[in-house]
């Protein structure tokens, strides 16, 4: 199940005229008996909410004064997410003929046409507040506090996702709440501006539109919405076309597989960090201990210590992204330490969708193809699986028929898609037999069927930070170094990463630092051996200069350097 909670506006949406009809109020409650929460997000005040709303127990939480306020209908606290503006504010706006002011738990409400004197205000007394207009209303609230904040923080304390989230309203203060939300939808009577942004448009207005929603939600999940959220899919790389590659963020699982060193985990590495960045959560279990500087993650477990199974479910179910290293696990304990924690993540998942994505690493050690699948219940809907390997024809076949995707990288593309195809039962696609580059990755479609496709993959972060510390500081080989020979190659002073080739360069003479200047020397070698063609096309500007100063190329390449890479100390 994708959506596990539906949050809704009242006023134009769910009520008309103020009222929550009795036919609407039944849909909601069928809606709840699937298990889905509800969330009520309004303008309204809590105790004037109780009078046109009286029976508010339908709902698990209800967002109201705008975002500013969570009211828990079952135990009628209320918690305040925001400070209130000074009582003067309201005192001032009455003196000034302001009619009428209504004064909440924070917000400070009026109607159009007084948001001139509002306005005024604010400025007047230096308060850092905002108005929001919900058609003729007029609210004033602390700064960066709207409907999305609020339902943000009542989606917290139900432990869901705004990802698996829907979203239903009518007016102008809905946009922010709706975008939090996986789904947005709009009922027939919402403003145009609304109706633009929102993913779906119901055909009915007001509670007749929320029942059409509900039934939906009951009947598909909303799955006939799924191709319009392309928003969410999560790039993987471009082809040689330029056209892009994405991941749904919902509904696919992908086997990454490639000869080893070849940059499986830091392929996956790369998309984690996208679907992290959209705000996804992953759990990553981690056999050889290859994610335990993994940023963004809390990493359970090290070379001595393995974490249990609740501890990892434990944090899953704080919404942070967690990493299960069980590297302290012999070969054979590691199976079983799986088939305790993978269901115990389903669990998790079915109440609450999350985490979103699972990464298996070494797929064939924990599920290899001599598995016995009774052994361990796996859901019939395998989405938002990530699983690596060396060895496709040795993980489990019936593991292997949930995959949509595989990636392939590494030298031998054509044998991985081979051992794959056959583990399969099924003859390999035809491809080129050309091993693939560096960062190239072999994309084959199972559902829906597509011909592979050869892809530049995007580098992680992490990547990126490698590559700055390799070239600045590591130790590249000696037929990668550079060599300061000199005008009679007298000299052979090696500099074997960035760090040293700038000390190397200060200490030279002139006439050595100028004759490989003039050569080309520097940028050849930028491009050639430390690969970065952006850095070399500055250097070889550098170089071309017409009366070149040692002083000044030597503090330019410096400069150059030393702005696209750490500066080296």
């Amino acid at each position: 199940m994708r959506y596990h909670a539906l949050a809704c506006d009242y006023d134009g949406t769910l009520a008309v005229h103020g009222r929550l009809l009795p036919a609407t109020a039944d849909a909601l409650g069928r809606l709840r008996e699937t298990g889905r929460k509800l969330v009520m997000v309004t303008g309204r005040q809590v105790d004037d909410l109780v009078v046109v709303c009286p029976d508010l127990t339908m709902f698990d939480s209800v967002v109201a004064e705008n975002g500013a306020v969570i009211y828990r209908p079952k135990t009628r606290e209320v918690r305040l997410l925001a400070e209130a503006p000074p009582r003067a504010f309201a005192e001032a706006l009455a003196a000034r003929g302001v009619e009428p002011v209504g004064v909440g738990h924070v917000i400070v409400a009026t109607w159009h046409p007084h948001e001139t004197v509002v306005l005024e205000e604010i400025r007047r007394l230096g308060l850092e507040l905002q108005v929001i207009f919900n058609k003729g209303a007029v609210m004033v609230l602390p700064s960066g506090t709207n409907k999305a904040t609020g339902l943000a923080a009542a989606l917290h304390e139900l432990g869901l996702s705004a990802h698996n989230t829907v979203g239903v309203g009518d007016a102008e203060n809905d946009h922010a709440f709706l975008s939090l939300c996986e789904c947005g939808v709009a009922v027939a009577n919402a403003l145009p501006t609304l109706k633009e942004r929102a993913d779906l448009v119901t055909v009915g207005d007001h509670g007749e539109g929320v029942i059409e929603l509900v039934d939906a939600m009951i009947t598909s999940d909303l799955s006939q919405v799924a191709p319009r959220l392309g928003r969410h899919d999560i790039p993987v790389g471009s082809d040689s076309a330029g056209r892009e590659l994405t991941l749904p963020a919902y509904g696919a699982s992908v086997l990454i597989a490639g000869t080893s060193g070849s940059g499986k985990s830091t392929l996956a590495a790369g998309i984690l960090e996208r679907l992290s960045d959209k705000g996804y959560q992953y759990c990553i279990i981690d056999p050889e201990g290859d994610y335990s500087d993994y940023d963004g993650a809390v990493v359970l477990g090290d070379s001595s210590h393995a974490p249990g199974a609740a501890e990892v479910v434990q944090l899953v179910e704080t919404g942070q992204n967690a990493v299960a290293n069980i590297l302290a696990l012999g070969m054979e304990q590691r199976p079983p330490f799986f088939e305790m924690l993978f269901p115990r993540l389903q669990e998790v998942r079915a109440r609450t969708a999350r985490p979103h994505w699972i990464l298996v690493d070494e797929t064939h050690h924990l599920l290899p193809s001599s598995w016995d699948a009774s052994s361990l219940a796996l859901p019939q809907e395998r989405h938002g699986l990530m699983l690596i390997t060396v060895h496709p024809e040795h993980v489990s076949a019936t593991v292997l028929n949930s995959v949509d995707a595989i990636f392939v990288i590494g030298q031998s593309p054509a044998e991985t898609l081979k051992a794959f195809a056959h583990a399969l039962g099924e003859p390999p696609p035809p491809i080129s037999a050309d091993p693939l580059e560096p960062g190239e990755v072999l994309v084959w479609w199972l559902r829906p069927r597509r011909a592979p496709v050869r892809v530049h993959s995007i580098p992680s972060r992490g990547e990126r930070r490698r590559h700055v510390r390799k070239y600045a500081e590591g130790q590249l080989g000696p037929d990668k170094s550079f060599y300061f020979k000199g005008r009679e190659g007298k000299l052979n002073l090696r500099a074997q990463n960035l760090t040293v080739f700038l000390q190397v360069a200060d200490g030279v003479d002139d006439d050595t630092w100028l004759h490989h200047l003039r050569e080309g020397d520097y940028s050849q070698w930028l491009r050639e051996s430390i690969k970065d063609s952006a850095l070399a096309d500055v250097v070889s500007d550098i170089e071309q200069a017409a009366r070149p100063s040692p002083k000044e190329t030597r503090a330019k390449i410096r400069a150059a350097i030393e702005e696209r890479y750490t500066a080296p100390s």
